[in-house]
């Protein structure tokens, strides 16, 4: 039987964790496409929140930042478009049903671009192509909307891979997302989380994209970012 590795908290900038889940039961659902790994919001929540905080995951997929709160006894508070379970709240991500500095973390893994069908709902952002400015208008109400109900002087974590086709044009949807939270965060820190996906485990894949001279995504980006607004200003 396979064994987990130990969970403990990362102490550089490049984070890697062999499994999706940490401990004897799932964090979210594996079955999910798109799950983020669970040790990658264990390490934030650990670092940045203390017991009792509210964590707010606007586009909560599986559920995993919930059950990661559970097990750290945080006050979870997930949304979706398209809720996958029911303790996950139906909201658009730029437009939440919450108070105003009311939240003391908040974690987000947003779409990258049209890789994956996440709904039927016409207004998911992951039914825009990266490659145009509509999905970088999205996030960017998306991150003013997070600026919105974070508290002042606490913390944001964004999980992002760049976005690339075979025969389409390359693109950074990571320096993009940073630049926007720019506009309103102070940055904390740039963390490299290495992929660990059955796609990468298949030689075929490799083969491709030596043939096709192209690269395979091996890394998610993680964002950490500090709300300071001081006299009404960010």
């Amino acid at each position: 039987m396979y064994k987990k590795p130990k969970l403990e908290l990362q102490t550089t900038t490049l984070w890697e964790y062999p499994s999706q889940h940490y401990g004897p039961k799932e964090q979210g659902d594996k079955a999910y496409r798109g799950a983020t790994p669970s040790y990658v919001i264990w390490n934030l929540l650990q670092r940045y929140t203390r017991e009792t905080d509210v964590v707010l995951d606007p586009m909560c997929g599986s559920g995993t930042t919930l059950d990661v709160c559970k097990d750290l006894n945080r006050r979870g508070l997930g949304f979706d478009i398209a809720p996958y379970r029911k303790d996950i709240a139906k909201a658009d991500a730029r437009n939440l049903p919450i108070k105003s500095e009311s939240v003391d973390f908040v974690f987000v893994d947003p779409p990258y671009s049209t890789h994956l069908e996440y709904s039927d709902d016409p207004q998911c952002i992951g039914k825009l192509d990266a490659r145009t400015g509509e999905y970088f208008a999205a996030m960017d109400e998306v991150i003013a909307e997070i600026f919105r109900v974070l508290k002042n002087r606490r913390y944001i974590g964004l999980y992002a891979t760049d976005s690339f086709k075979k025969g389409k044009p390359f693109s950074p949807i990571g320096f993009e997302l940073f630049q926007l939270l720019r506009k309103r965060f102070k940055p904390v820190d740039i963390v490299s989380v290495v992929r660990h996906n059955r796609t990468l485990k298949r030689r075929h894949w490799h083969t491709s994209a030596i043939e096709g001279n192209y690269f395979l995504r091996g890394f998610n980006y993680l964002f950490i970012m500090k709300k300071e607004q001081i006299g009404g200003l960010c």
